[in-house]
């Protein structure tokens, strides 16, 4: 039974999030998650406490990389937050290696700035080229599958190449751009954790056409106990140890590194493009600009009601989406009329095909004992 229609009176999150709840005063639940969970951090960030933390931080990643050419690992997409990551880590005088995986979906401009970046900054770059046709095979597999979340074997993929890169070189610190200040708000219903190798296999199996040798994996265990635990590699989200504000950001790298817009978060893919702008809102009615202007919202950088105007124009013009769709299906060997059958099918979830949701959940119970017991009450940074 579909639910009146409801959009939260403090950010823009509305009932397309189907497990969405509000309060009596129609304030929802991921603006209160937002309050208990994130500001705390993002307050301390802003007003320069969490300071004494990012300098022990770096101290700690500065140790552990002594006698070695690099002391940490930085994903690097093109993008706005990988792109900052860069020039802070370069700032605060780390030696990075920059890790590119190469999907086979970068845009031109995507490749350009990661040139500039790279080239200004003096940091070595690796890229990590993908097998085409594993890659082709897989995310076909996921399109045909018609799950929400079709961007995760680029996003599995990204994060085991850091990891294995990580450990080969001997560095022990992974430097993300994952942040609360404009990521924190995501709803779980909108597409399934990348993560479970166990759900990308079995989709894989049931559509996929290619064998998967060369793929990069990253299974639980080695993930959340060989790496951390018997490698010593840690995460770091060092965006969340200072203020980020993304207008700012984006004024900052452009001035510094040449760095030029490529519009959507995450449009440096043409396929995450597509993702975003066509697969989901056509099949789900999902726009995930909504979560990322909210997080703008709650963070304090963009006022509600501009992030409203923004959302009653189209993500993207009429020409680029259907040049999109026609370069994917052509990309991806299918005719426009299956890419067209694709997209009018009804979406699934991704309950209906094998996960280990039920180990990650117990991860997470695990973790939220420990936080509890601790007496923590916010994120992880």
């Amino acid at each position: 039974m579909n639910r009146p229609y409801q959009i939260c009176t403090h950010c823009v999150m509305d009932t397309s999030d189907p497990d969405i709840v509000f309060d009596a005063d129609g304030v929802c639940n991921h603006c209160h998650s937002y309050r208990t969970m994130a500001k705390p951090l993002i307050d301390r960030a802003n007003s320069g406490a969490a300071q004494a933390d990012l300098d022990r931080v770096v101290a700690r990643i500065k140790r552990e990389g002594q006698g070695k050419d690099y002391d940490c690992v930085i994903g690097l997409s093109g993008g706005v937050d990988s792109t900052y990551v860069a020039l802070k880590v370069k700032e605060l005088g780390l030696r990075p290696l920059a890790v590119h995986f190469d999907s086979g979906w970068n845009s031109e401009l995507a490749v350009s700035n990661i040139e500039n970046i790279v080239k200004k900054l003096d940091i070595d770059l690796m890229t990590f080229v993908v097998d085409w046709e594993e890659m082709r095979s897989l995310q076909l597999a996921f399109l045909r599958s018609s799950v929400a979340n079709c961007d995760t074997p680029t996003d599995h993929a990204f994060l085991a190449v850091l990891y294995k890169t990580a450990s080969r070189i001997g560095v022990r610190n992974l430097v993300t751009g994952t942040n609360f200040a404009t990521e924190f708000i995501l709803p779980k219903a909108w597409g399934y954790s990348p993560a479970d190798l166990v759900h990308l296999r079995a989709i894989h199996r049931r559509f996929g056409e290619t064998p998967l040798r060369q793929y990069p994996t990253l299974g639980f265990f080695r993930r959340y106990l060989y790496y951390p635990v018997l490698r010593g590699i840690h995460t770091v989200r060092i965006l969340n140890y200072m203020p980020f504000v993304k207008d700012r950001v984006k004024e900052e790298i452009t001035e510094r590194l040449g760095w030029r817009d490529y519009g959507g978060k995450h449009h440096e893919s043409v396929f995450t493009r597509f993702f975003q702008t066509c697969y989901l809102p056509r099949k789900f009615g999902y726009d995930k600009r909504r979560a990322h202007l909210a997080s703008l919202v709650v963070s304090g950088q963009l006022g509600r009601d501009d992030a409203i105007a923004e959302l009653a124009r189209p993500p993207i013009d009429e020409e680029t989406l259907k040049s999109d769709c026609a370069f994917v299906a052509k990309k991806l060997g299918i005719s426009d009329g299956e890419m067209a059958a694709i997209l009018d099918s009804p979406g699934k979830s991704y309950r209906e095909y094998p996960t280990e949701e039920l180990l990650y959940k117990t991860k997470d119970r695990i973790w939220g004992a420990i936080k509890r017991m601790r007496g923590i009450t916010t994120a992880r940074i």
